[in-house]
């Protein structure tokens, strides 16, 4: 039993990391323009003008996608960060991508790119917001610190 608990752990340190990687790469084009990115001012100029959203909703998605994703990476507030990766990829379905249909544009024949890597992301995010951040996480150290805190309390 020790054996699998262990794997699921590593599972799930495994997701988080990639699924954090790969959201921190579309953040930092958002916030630093890394990788020919629109850069903050960019970003939310697209967010509020071309897809309605109120200035605060746009700032949370880029900080969400940046400063939450190294959160989410070592497992702090993993649950959180997970349904904000959830809220995220909904939207980006709803208002830009469910119209392009399933498979990203590799021809560049569509109008836009569909949806298959958001549905991909919105899986990772789900199993992750289930299971939590695991034992490989600092969610797991800080609830270990509380209890052991706790005890130590009532034996006092």
């Amino acid at each position: 039993m020790k054996t699998s608990l262990n794997h699921i752990d590593i599972t799930l340190v495994v997701i988080r990391v990639v699924l954090a990687a790969v959201i921190f790469a579309h953040g930092a084009q958002r916030l630093f323009g890394w990788c020919d990115g629109d850069r903050f001012d960019g970003t939310m100029a697209y967010f509020t003008d071309s897809v309605g959203l109120p200035y605060f909703f746009a700032l949370l998605i880029i900080l969400a996608e940046s400063v939450g994703m190294i959160l989410f990476a070592l497992g702090f507030l993993t649950r959180v960060w997970s349904l904000a990766v959830i809220l995220i990829m909904l939207g980006a379905i709803a208002q830009e991508h469910g119209q392009f249909g399933f498979f990203m544009n590799w021809s560049g024949s569509q109008g836009g790119e569909g949806l298959e890597f958001h549905v991909l992301a919105l899986t990772l995010g789900i199993f992750q917001l289930v299971h939590g951040g695991g034992a490989y996480s600092l969610d797991y150290v800080a609830v270990h610190a509380l209890n052991a805190s706790k005890k130590k309390a009532s034996l006092v």
